[in-house]
């Protein structure tokens, strides 16, 4: 398994705004190509301005067709545009991570 680890932050004060956007028109058409993520959380202590979401993906290869198959995907490229006008993002990390021999999740 692959985790894909994601963590945004949202300029003060918009990140309501951000996640009603994409609540609209991201996560319909990120999860019809990529599926459910594991976890989609909003920060409730420390950098309140921050959300992070985990997808999970058999391997590299699964997540890179996945990813291509949403990147060709106009309604993708609509909102990837309307969030870029919005400008409540400020900073977006990403980690892939797997688990450990000793952990049966």
């Amino acid at each position: 398994m692959l985790y894909d680890v994601r963590t945004y932050t949202c300029q003060p004060g918009t990140i309501k705004k951000h996640l009603a956007l994409y609540a609209e028109h991201g996560y319909p058409v990120q999860s019809r190509h990529l599926g459910k993520p594991l976890a989609y959380m909003q920060t409730e202590t420390g950098n309140v301005n921050s959300y992070m979401h985990i997808w999970v993906y058999d391997s590299a290869a699964d997540r890179e067709a996945k990813r291509q198959a949403l990147q060709k995907d106009p309604a993708w490229a609509t909102y990837l545009k309307m969030s870029a006008e919005a400008a409540y993002l400020i900073s977006q990390e990403n980690r892939l991570m797997t688990p450990v021999g000793f952990f049966e999740g």
